[in-house]
């Protein structure tokens, strides 16, 4: 089937769905019903909470609603009239009344039950058989957190039970790789209520992986002329206000203080640009001195909607593996170019090459008041942009009002196992921000110029990628990345001074994230327990081993590898790290 024809069977379902939930709870007033990519849903505004034994009895309903075998039916009436019917259902009258005038109001209806839409849909509802409900869910309004919350029930549909079938098994396996549980289950990372959403705390674990993330990334950098720099958490808003954040942004900071009654008044920062630049100020640059390549290991605040949280994917506090690079026009493409050779990089390491897709983000030319800047300035950045990325064959889709407000951008964009899809990493050209600031440099010819500026990170946020790579190795971390990469099992307490021994000539060797398990817990026990923590190597060891100095090697992936010279495993595991074999 087509995915339009999937699509329109989807949005078929939801109605199904929605005279469901009028013949068992009259009183829920109907909001929006949409197919989505991955199914469907309805909005509905009820005191009723649903749960997951509702959602089965709504199913069963809709089984009846199909045997019926209603037919399907298309027709239009003026404003008056379709005021009138809907006059019942509010949201139906509020999204009515936000037509165009000469608009065409279009309603379906199924034997009892009537809805607003545009279509299309199956001709009878008979049609809708494969189906299930997934879940139920809080939702505001048209998005927004200051309208009224509202119930969403989701669903998925497919013409036969074997494509629902195989959907169903996907999802299972999505739900067990997904971070939000696996992380903790693993004991990466946890929230807490009383501490608030969007502010994880990382354990020692997850912590150590961040970790391991960061010196790796900082060392890569610097090796491509990234100069460190480490700036303020906050500012005053005056700082702001020069970048424009305070009229483009501000909703979305954390502000300390009243502007009304307080002299100076400070704010979290939410990026580290308009901080960065400060060290380009320093003091006078000539063109000598450019490219000009500044990164920063920097902590962000973001006051994101609550609605918007989940796990490590979007919080209000995170890490991220920021840059700006100051430069001239003749140098811009091949800065870009570096820029984008380094996430290239990064992503191939980590194994997310493959699941990541390009975005080129460009201004709303509509929504004039979201940006800073001219037309003319806006046409030329955007049209330098598209001149490199053409250059250097990106296969992007365009994002009509995904720009930042300076600027346009490259955003490398990367789906969950869920399907959801976020932003990783971004680059982006900005010819705005130096102006607004004074950032000037002498030129060849003794002019002074505003520099370009590219802002960049080269893995992004360090909590979503964890939270990606999570999923990606459902919590089994390659060796060089996994936050245990050795247990070590005696089998008896004789055992435990070479185990120790072996231990200390591993850790002499740079390995040095090793775990002894000295329990009194049977060796099946204490296998079985490291393969859960997903550690890449148990190194078992007995009275044969002593004797000739070896251990006995179980690798998480490949099962029992027999005795190994401690010497040769050394060597095997340095390697398999050095290289950050996958």
């Amino acid at each position: 089937m087509e995915m339009n024809e999937l699509q329109t069977l989807r949005h078929s379902a939801s109605h199904v769905l929605a005279q469901a939930v009028k013949r068992l709870y009259p009183d829920a007033k109907l909001a929006i019903g949409p197919a989505i990519d991955t199914g469907f849903y309805y909005d509905f505004d009820t005191e009723h909470t649903f749960t997951r034994e509702d959602l089965d009895e709504i199913e069963k309903e809709m089984k009846k609603i199909a045997k019926e075998n209603l037919k399907i039916e298309r027709f239009e009436l003026p404003r008056a009239e379709a005021l009138e019917l809907m006059k019942d259902e509010p949201y139906k009258v509020e999204l009515i009344n936000d037509l165009p005038e000469d608009s065409v109001i279009s309603f379906y209806k199924q034997g009892e039950f009537t809805d607003l839409c545009a279509g299309p849909h199956v001709n009878y509802t008979s049609k809708v058989k494969a189906y299930k409900l997934l879940s139920a869910t809080g939702a505001y309004w048209r998005g927004d957190e200051k309208n009224k919350m509202l119930q969403r029930i989701y669903g998925t549909a497919f013409t036969n039970k074997t494509d629902l079938e195989e959907h169903l098994e996907k999802l299972e396996e999505a739900k067990k790789r997904d971070h939000n549980k696996l992380g903790r289950d693993l004991e990466l990372f946890t929230t807490v209520d009383y501490i608030g959403q969007g502010l994880p705390i990382m354990l020692p674990k997850g912590a150590r992986v961040i970790q391991l993330l960061q010196r790796w990334v900082e060392d890569e950098e610097q090796k491509r002329g990234w100069q460190l720099t480490k700036t303020p958490l906050m500012a005053k808003s005056d700082l702001y206000k020069i970048s424009g954040h305070w009229d483009h942004y501000k909703d979305g900071m954390f502000v300390l203080g009243d502007e009304e009654k307080d002299k100076e008044v400070f704010a979290l920062r939410p990026m580290t640009c308009p901080f960065q630049y400060q060290t380009f100020l320093n003091r006078g640059r000539s063109y000598r001195d450019l490219p000009m390549r500044l990164n920063e290991t920097s902590t962000l605040f973001r006051n994101e909607a609550s609605g918007e949280m989940h796990g490590l994917i979007r919080v209000r506090q995170f890490t991220i593996s920021e840059g700006h690079l100051m430069c001239t026009p003749e140098q811009l493409e091949d800065e870009f170019k570096g820029c984008l050779e380094l996430t290239n990089y990064m992503l191939e390491t980590l194994g997310l090459k493959e699941d990541v897709s390009y975005r080129f983000s460009q201004w709303d030319p509509d929504n004039r008041e979201k940006y800073i800047g001219t037309e003319e300035q806006w046409d030329e950045a955007q049209g330098v942009m598209k001149t490199i990325l053409d250059d250097l064959g990106i296969d992007y889709k365009i994002g009509i009002g995904e720009a930042a407000f300076y600027g346009p951008k490259l955003d490398i964009q990367i789906k969950n196992v869920h399907g959801k899809e976020d932003t990783l990493i971004t680059i982006q050209i900005d010819q705005m921000l130096a102006e607004k600031f004074g950032m000037e440099y002498v030129d060849r010819d003794g002019t002074k110029k505003n520099p370009y500026i590219i802002h960049r990170t080269s893995i992004g946020c360090y909590e979503r990628t964890l939270a990606l790579l999570i999923e990606k190795y459902a919590g089994a971390f390659p060796t060089w990345l996994a936050p245990v990469q050795i247990k070590m099992l005696p089998i008896a307490d004789r055992h435990l001074d070479y185990v120790y021994d072996v231990k200390k000539k591993l850790e002499d060797n740079g390995i040095i994230r090793i775990e002894v398990d000295d329990r009194s817990e049977k060796l099946g026990y204490k296998l079985r327990e490291a393969q859960l923590e997903k550690v890449p190597y148990m190194l078992v060891v007995g009275d044969k081993d002593i004797e000739n100095g070896t251990v006995s090697v179980r690798s998480r992936k490949e099962g029992d590898q027999g005795a190994m010279n401690v010497d040769e495993f050394i060597a095997m595991i340095k390697e398999e790290i050095d290289t950050k074999r996958r």
